[in-house]
């Protein structure tokens, strides 16, 4: 039987993202793939407007529902919260529909490129923080991991970097530490920081000469979906790598708000 996840993140009607791109890929990867939308936007932000319409204060009442009918998760994937009263909601997700050895994965998804997304601050990093104590996996950036240790972001940096950033992040969680998106010489890669290891696992990757948007939410999608059929660490971070570069190859510049990745499932499935 399809092991079950649960998925908390916000829900673009329009763009490739949060749970238009997570429902698709865990599915398509054998996993059952349950919703918790956190609010609904018309679009996502990289658009010039949008709307947003918040569903935190219905989330109390899907839990009520969900213990009536006994339902419990093999696993929780956290991506794009966009509020710090959502991080407590998600303590108590964990708390009431944890299934027996159910793993928690957290993307903190909260910046990139040394800022912030627009709506966040140093009190949403906090709350972050905090809720990565509960974490088995976290997933952050660079950008990421710099605020929630304090360390000061560089645009040019090395390994040595990079190691202090796991140690700091080692002091906020026990969970395993996934640097991922860390470009220098010319390469990108994740740095695999796991439980028993005295140095990080470093996998590289070649670097696309072009960004898109979505790409990380890709990523964390498919890492779950193999981490959860049981591949290796290494596994999941070279499958899920090896996905977003193929997605960004099959995307065309005038294509700005996301990647098409459903070309590449349409081309794995044929």
């Amino acid at each position: 039987m399809a092991k079950r996840i649960l998925t908390m993140q916000d829900l673009s009607c329009v763009g490739q993202c949060s749970l238009t791109v997570a429902l698709p890929l865990l599915s398509a990867n054998g996993i059952e793939a349950a919703v918790l939308p956190t609010a609904v936007l018309s679009n996502h932000t990289m658009f010039k407007s949008w709307s947003y319409f918040d569903l935190t204060p219905e989330i109390k009442n899907i839990f009520h529902f969900w213990k009536e009918n006994g339902l419990k998760f093999d696993g929780f994937l956290l991506g794009y919260l966009g509020k710090n009263e959502l991080m407590d909601l998600a303590e108590e997700c964990f708390d009431s529909f944890a299934g027996d050895g159910a793993k928690i994965i957290i993307d903190p998804a909260f910046g990139d490129n040394g800022k912030l997304y627009g709506g966040f601050d140093l009190a949403y990093v906090k709350a972050m923080a905090h809720l990565l104590r509960r974490a088995d996996i976290i997933l952050p950036n660079v950008t990421e991991a710099c605020f929630l240790t304090g360390m000061e972001y560089r645009e040019n940096y090395d390994g040595a970097f990079v190691a202090k950033l796991i140690e700091g992040l080692k002091k906020l969680t026990n969970a395993t530490v996934i640097i991922t998106g860390v470009e220098y010489g010319g390469k990108i890669g994740e740095f695999i920081a796991a439980d028993g290891k005295k140095e990080p696992c470093e996998l590289w990757h070649k670097l696309l000469p072009v960004k898109k948007h979505g790409t990380g939410d890709i990523f964390a999608s498919v890492f779950t979906a193999n981490y959860l059929n049981g591949k290796s660490l290494k596994d999941c971070c070279a499958a899920a790598a090896e996905f977003v570069a193929d997605c960004i190859i099959n995307t065309d510049d005038g294509h700005f708000y996301g990647v098409n990745f459903e070309e590449v499932l349409k081309k794995a499935r044929n």
